[in-house]
């Protein structure tokens, strides 16, 4: 691993981040807002990272799976109750629901973050500059 900083790579992070954005201010659906969001948090926090720090594609996917998924641990254990978390957007970004199928949703996100990176950005899953 290695710093560096990716304009690319930020730049889709921070389109992630507003569609994420976009997502909770103004989808009010039962689809699009509990999944869609879940599906995208995992290419919001890859492109982060990534931006930042140039490692092996499939490495930061499976560490940002693992991640997403010890939140999601955290959420059966009401973390931010234990916590004592007062903040209203920390608390909604944490979350306060375990859910099996957000799990899933996120395993569908790595799985298709890391085939658009490495299958349409990066010839045969090399790492970008």
């Amino acid at each position: 691993m290695k710093l560096r900083f990716s304009i690319y790579d930020f730049l889709f992070s921070l389109l992630f981040f507003l569609l994420e954005i976009f997502i909770g201010l103004f989808v009010k659906d039962h689809f699009i807002r509990p999944w869609g969001g879940d599906f995208l948090v995992i290419f919001l926090i890859y492109y982060f990272i990534k931006a930042f720090i140039k490692i092996p594609s499939l490495l930061l996917i499976f560490l940002v799976l693992i991640f997403a998924c010890l939140v999601e641990i955290g959420q059966y254990f009401h973390i931010v109750d234990i916590l004592e978390i007062k903040n209203k957007i920390l608390r909604i970004a944490i979350g306060n629901s375990f859910s099996w199928g957000d799990i899933l949703v996120y395993i569908l996100g790595a799985i298709t973050c890391y085939y658009f990176d490495s299958k349409i950005f990066n010839k045969k899953g090399k790492i970008s500059n």
